[in-house]
């Protein structure tokens, strides 16, 4: 009774992750508890024959609560299916249509559906969903009609309660509805907001360099383009570790990676909101600075070259330094991305031949 409560109160909060036994456990617990409230009644006004029907329900019910724990669910549903139905014909019998048993019949329909559809059934939860519908439908109505050809037994014991039973009964009922209405809600906040996390990841995995966590050339290409039809004007630097062969030949290709993702983490860094880093390939990094001045990609690509000449690239005991050569060209009108990026190369391997470790603008 304690996980109900507590379930209770997480839907109430959106905060519940559902499964399928605190789902089938709200049933339970809840059916149970209302026909131990009826057999108390039924006892009270000695009805004999629903006074042990809903104890035995009672107790089928409990006894459920092992299916429950061992995983078996549509066994569970089965039996509160058939024995609410079971239960409104009896009652029909015995006291009469008017006190609203049959009210329940109609809660089975959209219960019905949620716990189907919710449920690992595969293609036949909708076929299933549909049929307990339809025969419930069909009960409400032969419960109505069996109300007008019998005189119900001990209807006349609890006349002067007809109205008290029925409110009951109507509450019960419109409480179900409302409580697989919050946890259909609840699944339905959990699931998209798995659904925003999952896109989110695979917008990342699509936009991004696995190894750097830079941007990778798909995203760039875009970025490039809202550059291009902006009235702003923009600046790229082309950045390429010095002697990154060398690196990998002599200390290793994870000591290679490891220089590659630390020179990243230091260029996204001093970039900041001013632009988007980009890996273009290899050892390369291609820069879009949100700005057209040549300073201000000048003093970006200066505050890159000396932080990541100062740093130590440090694996397994083993430390070097390792320096960059920086290609900078301001986008001209009339140009092309390409022609652009072409102009930022060729500056970076001006840097290359006169010597390395430099920013040519």
């Amino acid at each position: 009774m304690n996980h109900y409560i507590s379930y209770i109160k997480k839907v109430l909060t959106g905060k519940a992750r559902i499964t399928d036994k605190q789902k089938f456990s709200v049933i339970i617990y809840s059916v149970a508890l209302v026909h131990f409230f009826l057999s108390i009644t039924f006892g009270y006004f000695r009805v004999t024959p629903l006074f042990i029907f809903n104890v035995i329900s009672v107790l089928a019910y409990l006894s459920c609560t092992l299916l429950i724990r061992r995983g078996h669910f549509w066994p569970v549903y089965c039996i509160t299916y058939f024995e609410i139905i079971l239960h409104s014909f009896v009652s029909t019998i015995c006291i009469g249509w008017q006190f609203g048993f049959a009210q329940y019949i109609i809660a089975l329909i959209p219960v019905g559906f949620y716990i189907c559809y919710t449920m690992n059934s595969g293609r036949r939860k909708m076929v299933i969903a549909t049929g307990s519908a339809f025969f419930s439908t069909v009960s409400f109505l032969s419960c109505k009609l069996l109300s007008f050809s019998t005189i119900p037994t001990y209807g006349h014991l609890m006349m002067n309660w007809e109205l008290v039973l029925y409110i009951f009964n109507s509450i019960c009922t419109f409480s179900f509805l409302i409580v697989f209405s919050l946890i259909f809600i609840s699944e339905i906040k959990i699931s998209n907001a798995q659904l925003r996390h999952q896109n989110e990841i695979l917008d990342k995995l699509a936009s991004t360099d696995p190894l750097t966590g830079l941007y990778n050339r798909r995203s760039m290409d875009v970025f490039l383009n809202q550059a291009l039809k902006s009235e702003s004007g923009f600046s790229l630097i082309m950045s390429d570790i010095d002697n990154f062969k060398s690196i990998n030949d002599t200390y290793g290709h994870d000591f290679g990676d490891i220089v590659l993702k630390e020179v990243a983490h230091i260029t996204t860094k001093q970039v900041g909101t001013n632009g988007y880093v980009c890996r273009w390939g290899g050892e390369e990094i291609l820069i879009l600075v949100s700005s057209s001045a040549k300073e201000t990609a000048g003093r970006i690509a200066e505050n890159i070259r000396r932080n990541v000449a100062n740093h130590v690239f440090e694996l397994n005991n083993k430390w070097i330094h390792c320096t960059l050569t920086l290609g900078i060209s301001a986008y001209r009108d009339g140009e092309t991305i390409e022609e652009a990026i072409t102009n930022a190369d060729y500056n970076l391997y001006q840097g290359k031949r006169s010597g390395k470790n430099k920013v040519i603008a």
